[in-house]
């Protein structure tokens, strides 16, 4: 199995919800973290794309990630 190249996060006050693909297709890890386990997770992972929703709280947490080395992209909610 490859290495996760992306990470999905929902956002969430609380728990977040993330999805790992493997850069060949399946799928890695889908995961429930809360906030205090949400970057000690990232920070364990290779260095790989993270997407989130675009909100008031992601670019907060889009930062977080570029000490590790993260990449990070924001996507407009659907209507």
């Amino acid at each position: 199995m490859s290495e996760v190249t992306l990470i999905g996060i929902d956002l969430a006050k609380r728990v977040f919800q993330l999805h790992g693909p493997c850069s060949d297709g399946p799928v890695a890890f889908r995961k429930k973290l809360s906030r205090g386990q949400l970057l000690a997770f990232v920070a364990q992972q290779p260095t790989c794309l993270i997407a989130m929703e675009a909100c008031a709280t992601a670019h907060g947490w889009g930062r977080e990630g570029h000490p590790r080395h993260q990449q990070s992209r924001f996507n407009r909610p659907l209507k």
